[in-house]
C-alpha cells in the first residue's frame, strides 16, 4: 500500500536527521541482548581450536578427519566440506554454518526490533512527528546490526589471529557479511509485511531455506563448488576458505547482496506511509471466530509452532540418519569420544552420539519456550493485550493460553524430534522418545525464568534470551572445554539423566519440573498485582 507521505520539520533535505539519536536509543535499548548473543556467538568461534587441537592433535588424525569429512554426505550437509587441516581451517569448518547462522538471526531480530516492532506499537509514529527524517529509522536499525556484527568480526579476528592473521580477518569479516546479508533482507521484509511476527517469520524462513540449499549443495559436492552451495549466503561464507587459502573475492559479493536488499529497503520505505505495508493483513470476518482467549492465543502461536515443529522434526532426521557416520568419525580417537561421552553419556558410541545431538536440540528448544513466553510481554507492550483484559477476561486466563503454547508447545516440538531421530535411524522409538521428552523439564525451568521476570520484573523481561543463551553456551562448550562440574550444573541441562543408553533418574527430572512450577507459579502471581505497562 502506498500514499502520498507529508514532511515532517526535517523535510525531505535531512532524510536522515536524528539518526545519531536514534542509534543510541537502540544500542540502549539493546544493551543486555546485544552483548550477550555477540559474547556467546564469539565464545562458540574461540573455543573451537583448543578443543580441536585435543581431539585431533597430530596431522595424521587431522588428515583422516579430512578423509572421513570428504567420504561422508551426511557430515558435509550438516557442518560443510573442510578444506584444510590446519586448527584453523578446522575451526572455520566446525563452527562457521552455525555462527554464521547466529550471527543472521541476532541481526534480523535487531533490524526487525528497530523497525516494524516501532511500527506496530506506534512509538515510530510519535519519533516521526519530530525533527527525525524518513530515512532515520531504518538507518539506525541497520547501524545497529552493523554494530553488532562489527563487534563480533573484530572479537573472532583478534581470537583467532594466532592461527593466521589472514585467516582470522577473512573468517570475522565472513561472520558479519552473513549478519549483514540478513540484516539487510529483515530491512527489506520489514517494509513488505504490516506485522512484526510475520517479518521475523518469514526472515527465519529465508535463512532456514539458505541452510537447506547450503546442505543440499554440500552434500552433492565436497568442495562447496554445488550452485545449490553458491545459492546460499552460509554457502558463500564457507566458500572464502578462511585459513586454507583464502577466496578475497567472495566477500565483494557479500558487499554486493547487502548493498542491493539495502538499497530496495530504502526505495520500498520512501514509497509508503508509516505503519503501512507493501503487503497489509487481510481483513478480518465481519464476525468473530476466536470464542476465547485462549483461541486467540493459539492464533498467535500457531505459526511459529509449524515453523519449529518442521524444524525439529528435519533436525532429528538428519541427526538420526548420521549417527552410524559419526561413531565411524569418532573411529580410534580417544579425545573425541570422551568429548561425546562427556555431552551423552559414557554408553558406547552410538548412544552417546544420539544422547549428545537430542541434548542439542534441548537446548535449542530452550529459545523458543523463551519467544513463547515472551509474546506476552509483546502484546501487553504493543497495547493489545488491554481491550482483550478490559473485558470478562482475567489476566490468568489470558496469560495461560500463551503458556499453553510455550509449555505444551515444548513437549510438542521435542516429540517430533523423537520421531525424527527413529525414522532416521531406523527405529528404537521407545528409547529415543524418552530420551527427547526428558529435555522438558529442563527447558521449562528456562521458561519458568522468563515467566518469572516478565511477571515481576517486565522490563527485564528480555534478559530471558541471556538466560537461555547461557544454558546453550554452557551446554554446547562446557564439555569440550571440561570445564568443571560445578560450571556444568548451573544450567538445568547439566542435572537431567544421560539417555539413551543411561540409567532414568527420576529425582532431577522431577525436581526441575516442580522448580519450573514454582518459577512460573511466581511470576503469574507478580502479573495479578502489578499495573499493565503500556
Amino acid at each position: 500500500m502506498t500514499a502520498a507521505v507529508l514532511p515532517t520539520r526535517s523535510g525531505g533535505s535531512r532524510p536522515l536527521a536524528g539518526t545519531a539519536a536514534l542509534v543510541r536509543f537502540a544500542l540502549r535499548r539493546d544493551r543486555v541482548l546485544i552483548p550477550v548473543w555477540v559474547a556467546v556467538n564469539a565464545l562458540l568461534v574461540l573455543s573451537m581450536p583448543n578443543t580441536l587441537g585435543g581431539l585431533y592433535g597430530t596431522a595424521a588424525e587431522r588428515a583422516g578427519l579430512l578423509r572421513q569429512v570428504e567420504a561422508s554426505a551426511s557430515l558435509r550437509a550438516l557442518v560443510g566440506p573442510v578444506f584444510g587441516d590446519s586448527l584453523g581451517a578446522l575451526t572455520a569448518w566446525r563452527v562457521g554454518v552455525y555462527a554464521g547462522a547466529l550471527a543472521a538471526v541476532t541481526s534480523l531480530l535487531i533490524v526487525v526490533r528497530h523497525t516494524r516492532d516501532e511500527e506496530e506499537s506506534g512509538r515510530q509514529e510519535l519519533v516521526a512527528s519530530g525533527a527525525v527524517g524518513r530515512g532515520a529509522p531504518l538507518t539506525a536499525a541497520l547501524l545497529t546490526a552493523l554494530a553488532a556484527n562489527a563487534a563480533l568480526a573484530l572479537l573472532v579476528t583478534a581470537g583467532l589471529a594466532g592461527q593466521g592473521a589472514a585467516g582470522a580477518a577473512a573468517f570475522g569479516l565472513g561472520l558479519a557479511g552473513v549478519g549483514m546479508v540478513f540484516a539487510t533482507a529483515a530491512a527489506v521484509v520489514a517494509q513488505l509485511t504490516e506485522s512484526a511476527r510475520l517479518a521475523r517469520g518469514l526472515t527465519a524462513a529465508a535463512l532456514g531455506a539458505a541452510f537447506v540449499l547450503r546442505a543440499a549443495g554440500d552434500a552433492a559436492a565436497d568442495d562447496g563448488s554445488s550452485p545449490l552451495t553458491w545459492l546460499s549466503p552460509l554457502g558463500w561464507l564457507e566458500n572464502l576458505r578462511a585459513f586454507a587459502g583464502e577466496r578475497w573475492w567472495v566477500l565483494p559479493v557479500l558487499l554486493g547482496a547487502v548493498l542491493a536488499q539495502g538499497a530496495a529497503a530504502y526505495a520500498l520505505a520512501g514509497r509508503r506511509d508509516v505503519g503501512m505495508s507493501f503487503l497489509p493483513t487481510r481483513p478480518g470476518p465481519a464476525t468473530g471466530r476466536l470464542g476465547s482467549a485462549g483461541a486467540l492465543a493459539w492464533r498467535l502461536h500457531r505459526g511459529g509452532v509449524l515453523g519449529w515443529s518442521v524444524g525439529f522434526l528435519l533436525a532429528g532426521a538428519v541427526y538420526g540418519g548420521m549417527t552410524d557416520a559419526a561413531t565411524d568419525l569418532l573411529g580410534d580417537n580417544d579425545d573425541a569420544r570422551r568429548v561425546i561421552e562427556r555431552m551423552g553419556g559414557q554408553t558406547g558410541p552410538a548412544d552417546a552420539f544420539l544422547s549428545a545431538m537430542i541434548g542439542v536440540l534441548g537446548l535449542i528448544a530452550a529459545l523458543y519456550v523463551v519467544a513463547s513466553v515472551l509474546r506476552l510481554s509483546g502484546e501487553e507492550g504493543s497495547g493489545r493485550a488491554e481491550p482483550v483484559l478490559a473485558g470478562a477476561v482475567g489476566r490468568l486466563r489470558w496469560a495461560a493460553g500463551h503458556l499453553v503454547a510455550a509449555f505444551a508447545g515444548t513437549v510438542w516440538i521435542m516429540l517430533l524430534a523423537a520421531l525424527g531421530f527413529a525414522a532416521g535411524h531406523g527405529g528404537r522409538t521407545g528409547p529415543i522418545l524418552a530420551a527427547c521428552l526428558v529435555q522438558v523439564p529442563a527447558v521449562w525451568v528456562v521458561g519458568g525464568v522468563a515467566v518469572l521476570l516478565y511477571g515481576l520484573v517486565p522490563r527485564a523481561a528480555p534478559a530471558a534470551w541471556a538466560v537461555a543463551g547461557a544454558a546453550l553456551l554452557i551446554g554446547w562448550v562446557g564439555p569440550a572445554l571440561d570445564l568443571p562440574r560445578a560450571v556444568l550444573d548451573l544450567s538445568p541441562f547439566g542435572h537431567l539423566p544421560k539417555l539413551p543408553g543411561g540409567a532414568m533418574e527420576w529425582g532431577p527430572v522431577l525436581v526441575l519440573t516442580g522448580l519450573a512450577a514454582v518459577l512460573t507459579g511466581a511470576g503469574l502471581a507478580g502479573l495479578r498485582r502489578r499495573d499493565l505497562t503500556s
